[in-house]
């Protein structure tokens, strides 16, 4: 199934995972919105903890981690350039997929997801443990910085005058593009002061590219589903939601599995968007 998509190497099924939890040449990092409902219920034997808040995230500024925070991270789970690191998470491996652009961001291209992530690992009923792994600490040297799977608002602003060119996928709830709601009922610190979303953008919500199970849909359904909106390889794509993790997984999905050769994700998203003075919005 996996070998249809554009890059079937970035994703690694739980059979794979499971028959590999002792390869030194790979890492396996669980990376979770809350780790303390569900890394530290039980984890993927081996597997680290990322926490998308304080690991990936600047403590201070609103930003990702810079690079020296990020080569911090990598050395303390043991990881050099050329390991494998395998994500996996909860909410269908939205946060996975976030951590998984920050990581090609600062060059480390090894790096995969395991598809249907927590989800499915437990509806197989494989194994779970409490033990937290112990590794040799590495120096890890990152790459500078790739720019071109990052866009900000100038980006996002001159994509609006280029429709032509370039297309704005809004992967936010119907009820946040519509501007009826300004964030999710679950995260009610994270509003923007305006609601609505970036003029001419198209909104196909994040989750419709994954089953019930948890697995990424088939290419033929993911084609359907974003060539359906007008979002085709043809053009310049630029994914936004609120705060840019849940557009990361549409990023994933559009460069990796359908192969679209030019697709960045706008980190900045609606809280920057819908915060600052006099930038257009619809409604």
């Amino acid at each position: 199934m996996t070998s249809s998509y554009a890059h079937p190497e970035v994703l690694r099924e739980t059979d794979w995972v499971a028959n590999n939890l002792k390869n030194p040449a790979i890492r396996i990092l669980e990376v979770d919105y809350d780790p303390e409902n569900a890394y530290r219920q039980g984890h993927i034997p081996g597997a680290h903890l990322v926490w998308w808040k304080k690991d990936i995230n600047d403590p201070v500024r609103r930003d990702i981690i810079n690079k020296q925070q990020f080569e911090s991270l990598m050395s303390r789970v043991g990881a050099l350039p050329d390991t494998e690191l395998v994500l996996y998470g909860d909410f269908n491996n939205w946060f996975a997929a976030f951590a998984l652009w920050v990581f090609q961001y600062y060059g480390h291209n090894k790096v995969t997801i395991m598809n249907g992530g927590r989800k499915k690992w437990e509806a197989e009923k494989r194994d779970y443990t409490k033990e937290e792994p112990v590794v040799q600490p590495t120096k890890y040297i990152a790459q500078p910085a790739n720019e071109g799977l990052r866009a900000y608002m100038p980006d996002v602003r001159r994509a609006i005058e280029k429709a032509e060119q370039t297309v704005l996928v809004d992967v936010r709830s119907p009820k946040e593009f519509s501007g009826e709601i300004t964030a999710p009922p679950e995260y009610p610190m994270e509003h923007a002061q305006r609601g609505g979303h970036i003029p001419g953008a198209k909104n196909i919500p994040w989750a419709q590219a994954v089953r019930e199970d948890g697995t990424f849909k088939s290419p033929e359904e993911l084609r359907a589903l974003y060539e359906g909106k007008g979002v085709t390889p043809d053009k310049h794509v630029i994914c936004y939601c609120r705060i840019g993790e849940r557009s990361s997984h549409t990023w994933f999905v559009l460069k990796y599995l359908l192969g679209y050769p030019s697709v960045r994700n706008y980190d900045g998203s609606w809280t920057e968007w819908g915060n600052m003075i006099g930038n257009p919005i619809e409604k």
